[in-house]
């Protein structure tokens, strides 16, 4: 083939404005009229677009740059160059020198607009701007991150706007008018404030008033689920649509008596994003964003009151001091000195209340356990032992003999087909039943609303309306448990996607039992695994699934099971 007619691969990266947008940014030089043009008179035959994916995260760890890099490894590709449209924002420090070594392996040309055609790997200086890029990139990185947190303190503290995110329960947001940015403005946004939830502050009034009368966190979690009242992410389920809503948790109570935000002031700056290696053996492997709260003296609040408060500051003032006094008397525990893998880490869920379970280290071996009722109100209508535990090599053996059979060689187009066919967009009957379920719920409320309004016996009634909105609230919890993730699914994957994506997969199958735990871990995740242990059935079942495309990219297989009727228990 002659070089006119050199079959590329687009490689970029922008955010959603770039995308609704391209004459924004920089990624989109080589299009015309929406299409995508190569350099040279060469055909684009693929792209490969990250939207809104932060540059620092490394190619192999975002959802379309890891597609590319795994067709490089692919005889049959339908590319013979890759080139890329905006080297600043494709690498980020020294991702550069860590990924192109694969398309020196492969022999695949890497076109950059910068240098004017594709890099030489023996010419220094086409090593040296690549580097630069990537030292750029992470010095704007950072100082946009400067401007941004230091106007964002300002706006918080001078003009007490709010700044995004959701509102405290207790609030609902109003519209505040257009964006004082005219540029913004245009594009349609605008500003958003607080205002009062009747129903939901009621709940924060009663519960600081319960604490203060002397009444313990636990109880008052009971209490608040014992009268029927919604918790925070049954009040408004778009909230928390991992959380389970079936009864008011401890956490939920001590965040509602911890948060400022009740006196009528905007708080920000209460946690920040800290970044963190995911493994300081492998450094390439990136950082990853965990959420840590900064002390109190570093909150940033605002000058005078900017939204309805629903609690006054002296009443607040004394909540702290009684949570102060409550925490000084906590025992506070000792960090461990090294840490421990769990190679189920994320993937493995309670079939009781359909929450992750937890890592633990028991006996010398790593245990996985679910402790609902420690946590959550008890009054929920759902039978939870106190603990469950499951022992991780219980699973591991025929989870991982299920994996290999599953994605052995001879089986593999098989697998593929079924993979590529497991995609139903309808719910599953046992979702449609839920949903049933909750229909007829909030029928039988309204009857029994009637029947109160009629002149019913309260007690009778009420304890009819207890009852019948926690059973309504158990089948919505479960509902939303089955289509998290299934309903985040945006499009199907391609029969070509699912191939590379398996065929890299398989290639580690022979090394999986005898592989270390962080390792495995990482593979599950790859394969969107995810397992349901159910510690009712007789014998005991964990029920796997493998959703591929769960965790790679934005699509989601719904049903995604390599082998739907296996059902591994001991």
């Amino acid at each position: 083939m002659t070089e006119e007619r050199t079959r590329f691969a687009f490689w970029g990266r922008c955010s959603t404005e770039d995308r609704q947008d391209p004459e924004a940014s920089r990624a989109w030089q080589y299009s015309r009229a929406g299409q995508l043009v190569a350099p040279r008179g060469g055909v684009i035959v693929a792209e490969y677009f990250d939207v809104d994916k932060s540059r620092s995260v490394p190619p192999a760890r975002r959802p379309q740059a890891s597609l590319l890099l795994a067709e490089l490894a692919n005889p049959n590709r339908k590319f013979d160059a890759v080139v890329v449209g905006e080297p600043q924002r494709a690498f980020y420090g020294n991702q550069f020198g860590n990924t192109f070594p694969l398309f020196e392996h492969w022999k695949v040309p890497l076109w950059v607009p910068e240098v004017g055609g594709p890099i030489d790997p023996a010419n220094e200086a086409h090593d040296m701007i690549m580097s630069t890029f990537g030292s750029i990139s992470k010095g704007e990185r950072s100082r946009i991150k400067t401007r941004v947190r230091t106007t964002m303190a300002a706006l918080a503290q001078t003009q007490g706007r709010f700044l995004g995110g959701r509102p405290p329960y207790g609030y609902r947001l109003i519209d505040a008018g257009p964006h004082p940015n005219p540029a913004k403005a245009a594009d349609g946004k605008r500003l958003h404030a607080l205002a009062i939830d009747e129903e939901a502050a009621a709940v924060v009034q009663r519960i600081f008033a319960e604490f203060l009368a002397g009444y313990g966190i636990y109880a008052m979690a009971e209490r608040l689920t014992a009268d029927g009242i919604p918790c925070p992410s049954a009040h408004d389920p778009d909230r928390n649509r991992h959380r389970c809503g079936l009864a008011w948790s401890k956490s939920a109570v001590r965040a509602i008596l911890m948060n400022p935000r009740y006196t009528g002031r905007q708080v920000w700056n209460r946690q920040r994003k800290d970044e963190v290696l995911i493994d300081i053996t492998d450094v390439a492997l990136g950082h990853m964003t965990k959420m840590r709260w900064n002390d109190e003296d570093k909150w940033i609040y605002s000058n005078e009151i900017t939204h309805p408060p629903i609690i006054d500051d002296e009443r607040f003032q004394q909540a702290q001091r009684l949570l102060a006094a409550k925490n000084a008397r906590q025992v506070v525990r000792r960090p461990r000195t090294s840490p421990r893998t769990y190679a189920l880490r994320g993937v493995l869920f309670c079939g009781i209340c359909h929450r992750r379970m937890q890592g633990t280290w028991n006996n010398d071996q790593p245990y996985y356990r679910c402790t609902f009722p420690s946590e959550y109100a008890q009054t929920n209508q759902i039978r939870h032992p106190r603990t469950v535990y499951l022992r991780e090599i219980e699973v591991l053996p025929e989870l991982d003999e299920w994996l290999i059979r599953a994605l052995d060689p001879a089986r593999l187009p098989a697998t593929i087909e079924d993979l590529v066919t497991a995609q139903p967009e309808q719910l599953s009957p046992e979702a449609a039943g839920l949903r049933d379920e909750i229909t007829q719920g909030e029928k039988q409320l309204a009857q029994y609303r009637a029947t109160l309004d009629a002149g019913g016996d309260p007690a009778v009634v009420g304890q009819w309306i207890t009852e019948t909105q926690a059973r309504k609230l158990a089948a919505d919890a479960r509902l939303r448990a089955q289509t998290s993730t299934a309903g985040a699914a945006q499009r199907h994957l391609s029969r070509e996607e699912i191939t590379a994506m398996v065929n890299v997969i398989s290639d580690t199958m022979t090394v999986l039992q005898h592989a270390d735990p962080a390792d495995k871990a990482e593979l599950y995740a790859q394969l969107g695994l995810r397992l349901t242990y159910d510690p009712t059935a007789s014998p005991r079942t964990v029920n796997a699934r493998a959703e591929l495309g769960r965790t790679c990219t934005k699509g989601s297989c719904p049903r995604g099971d390599l082998n739907p009727h296996a059902l591994y228990g001991h």
